[in-house]
């Protein structure tokens, strides 16, 4: 059974914009905060932003202003909208509940075109 589906990353120039969908099974999606982790080449993963069932959200500091998460209930997808983006964002990015208890996903490539 698939709980989580990334998609719409891309190629992107320095300061512009993606924004990056993850639908949730609805059991999920209802009852858990979720979150947009990235691993960059070489990195450890990391938490990039997190949305709870009720709405409340928190980022990283690197992403503070650039990004934001929000949640469709009607949908049962999380998105990430990501706005000025810097070479440092390329990576593949994964949404999970949070903790990440779910199974990863197949994540989605966001990269710099420079």
């Amino acid at each position: 059974q698939v709980h989580l589906a990334e998609s719409c990353g891309g190629l992107v120039q320095a300061g512009g914009s993606l924004r990056l969908s993850c639908a949730v099974s609805g059991s999920i999606f209802s009852s858990n905060t979720i979150s947009w982790y990235r691993q960059a080449p070489g990195q450890q993963r990391e938490l990039v932003a997190s949305i709870t069932s009720r709405g409340s959200t928190n980022y990283a500091d690197s992403v503070k202003g650039r990004f934001t998460i929000s949640r469709d209930s009607d949908k049962n997808t999380v998105y990430l909208q990501m706005n000025s983006l810097k070479p440092e964002d390329t990576a593949v990015y994964y949404c999970n509940a949070r903790p990440a208890f779910l199974n990863w996903g197949q994540g989605t490539q966001v990269t710099d075109s420079a």
